[in-house]
């Protein structure tokens, strides 16, 4: 039974981590099931908003006390956090291959990177730092980087280990308070996150996990007036709608939305790594990723060679059950993003694009239980297609010719979504030139979706706006205050106001 490997690794009812103590819901059931076979895993109730209140009220205290640790030792604690996500990956990466359906060799790797996550916040922690401005008056004038307060963050079922370090180890070395609300499909692997936190040192109620809905939990942890920031990952509607909320309650928002990148690839490229990298682009994690290379645009004198080796080689990649090490390509993680898929897979075929590859659950998996999609690749898709222009978010291709470098940048800038993308050509001065006009917060060069906690992540327009990684979310997590200290003997005042003599 699936439900037993849960249960080896998290005793007990699942609900939301408030004050170091998991606290139950009271809203409706809601049903975790294993993405592979079907089989059910736990049912916890909706948080709701008597628990999201909840959690911001121990926030405020925790919050409070995780302020006033010296910054040195917050990032002591964050270190220790690192080295117990390490200690723990194996049975982190568990949980997410089977609540997520991610293959377990890339969960572990995941496991891996969010240690790292910690590791690299916790050397921030006390590099924060503010300036003297020379301003004309006798002051000394100080600015110094403040916390937000409470930040609200809510992140994805395709990568929820990954994305709530991704969100938490940040915010937590600026200073702040952090409320997570995973998905409600994957809260497993964030609580045990939660736990390990403080384990690590954190306050209880520095650090809360909200296990809900979105448009109960979610939207009362955004709404409320002591959120100080709200983080989004996820779909574009959905995020539209969060931006809505905390704009309303005079609070900023992070935003993390979908993409439908795409790969240029020119005929003077290395073909062959091309369309090796093209298949991890959109394959890996079945195609579940925001950064997923989703449409491909092959320059027309290659066209039919890179169409075939790249069918050749994904025909190959193993899909199957994802605690397997073996397995490359796991299931859709729950029944209705599988539905969805499936659905714009029969669009694409109506509208005329050509099926070269997959469209249906993997013929050597049989008849039976899982949400499986075999990696399917559309040849000849026309630039109006929803195929497209649609995220699909999952393990779907489509390939575009194209003829010379004006038609690639134009039709790669052809959608909404400004997320990522990459070039491929052995003339670097034209990769280059192509590359910085591609309108995408990543650009690749010869290579597609690595990624660091060290370089800024994020997106544009339709992507989202605002950055989650590298220095630059220092800025995003903290506010600037200006000290204004008198030092004059006789100080001037400004705009000409002189106070009146007393007595």
């Amino acid at each position: 039974m699936r439900a037993d490997i849960l249960a080896k690794h998290w005793a007990g009812p699942i609900g939301s981590l408030i004050d170091g103590e998991i606290v139950p819901g009271a809203g409706a059931p809601i049903g975790l099931v294993c993405p592979a076979t079907e089989e059910p895993l736990a049912t916890y109730a909706d948080a709701g908003a008597d628990v999201a209140d909840r959690a911001h009220a121990v926030a405020e205290r925790g919050g409070g006390a995780w302020r006033a640790l010296a910054a040195s030792k917050r990032g002591e604690i964050l270190m220790r956090a690192a080295d117990l996500v390490a200690r723990d990956a194996g049975a982190l990466a568990e949980v997410e291959a089977l609540v997520a359906g991610k293959p377990i060799r890339d969960a572990r790797a995941e496991a891996g990177r969010v240690a790292e996550m910690f590791r690299y916040y916790a050397g921030f922690a006390d590099k924060i730092e503010g300036r003297v401005v020379p301003v004309a008056s006798g002051h000394l004038t100080l600015v110094t980087p403040e916390p937000l307060g409470t930040i609200v963050q809510i992140t994805p079922w395709n990568a929820p280990l990954f994305t709530a370090g991704w969100q938490l180890a940040p915010a937590l070395a600026a200073g702040n308070a952090a409320i997570l609300k995973p998905s409600e499909w994957t809260p497993v692997t964030s609580l045990m996150l939660g736990r390990l936190l403080i384990e690590a040192g954190v306050p209880a109620g520095a650090v809360g996990v909200v296990a809900g809905f979105g448009h109960t939990a979610g939207a009362a942890l955004v709404s409320d007036p002591r959120c100080g920031k709200a983080v989004f990952v996820g779909s574009v509607s959905s995020g539209r709608r969060v931006a809505a909320l905390a704009a309303a309650a005079g609070r900023p928002s992070l935003l993390e939305l979908g993409g439908k990148s795409a790969m240029v690839v020119f005929a003077d490229a290395d073909l062959a790594g091309a369309a090796t990298c093209a298949q991890g682009a959109i394959f890996a994690a079945a195609g579940q990723s925001c950064t997923a290379g989703s449409r491909l645009l092959v320059e027309r004198p290659v066209y039919e060679r890179v169409l075939s080796w790249l069918a050749e080689g994904a025909a190959k990649l193993r899909v199957g059950d994802p605690l397997d090490p073996a397995t490359e390509i796991g299931p859709l993680q729950n029944a209705r993003q599988h539905a969805s898929v499936l659905a714009a897979i029969a669009a694409a075929r109506d509208a005329g694009a050509r099926l070269v590859l997959g469209g249906r659950r993997p013929a050597a998996l049989g008849e039976g239980p899982g949400y499986f999609v075999a990696p399917t690749i559309f040849a000849d898709v026309a630039p109006e297609m929803a195929i497209a222009r649609e995220e699909i978010f999952g393990p779907v291709l489509a390939v575009i010719p194209f003829e010379g470098e004006e038609e690639a940048v134009a039709l790669a800038n052809a959608t909404e979504f400004d997320l990522a993308g990459a070039v491929w050509s052995r003339d670097g001065a034209k990769a280059l030139r192509v590359a910085r006009r591609l309108r995408a917060g990543s650009a690749w060069v010869n290579g597609y979706r690595t990624l660091s906690v060290q370089v800024p992540f994020g997106g544009m327009r339709g992507s989202g706006f605002g950055r989650s990684s590298g220095a630059e979310v220092m800025a995003e997590y903290t506010q600037a205050k200006s000290l204004w200290i008198e030092t004059a003997a006789q100080p001037v005042f400004p705009f000409g106001y002189a106070p009146g003599t007393p007595g």
